[in-house]
């Protein structure tokens, strides 16, 4: 399903994907980090070492968040090692119109 301005339905599955490189060649980072923060404030690390990040070719990693409440989410990835840099983001969760 598409979302339209990083605008998600409720229970939706969101992939958030991060692409590195060095020099404009795509990279692998030495370690993969990625923290997403839920509307109520919780905060959850993953890391590609344990499997938690998705490879999909070299320098591409991405992860799929299971976005259940409404609101802002907000989440960042960060490569450490041969190729370090970060990336934050934000979608947003409307509620359901239906009950």
């Amino acid at each position: 399903m598409t979302a339209l301005n990083n605008v998600y339905a409720l229970n939706s599955v969101v992939r958030i994907t991060a692409t590195f490189a060095v020099s404009g060649s795509a990279t692998d980072p030495t370690a993969i980090t990625m923290k997403v923060k839920n509307p109520a404030g919780t905060v959850a690390t993953y890391t590609y070492a344990l499997s938690e990040i998705t490879k999909s070719a070299t320098g591409i990693y991405y992860k799929d968040v299971s976005v259940t409440s409404s609101g802002t989410w907000y989440y960042s990835m960060t490569g450490t090692g041969t190729c370090a840099a970060a990336a934050e983001g934000k979608v947003f969760v409307r509620p359901t119109d239906l009950s």
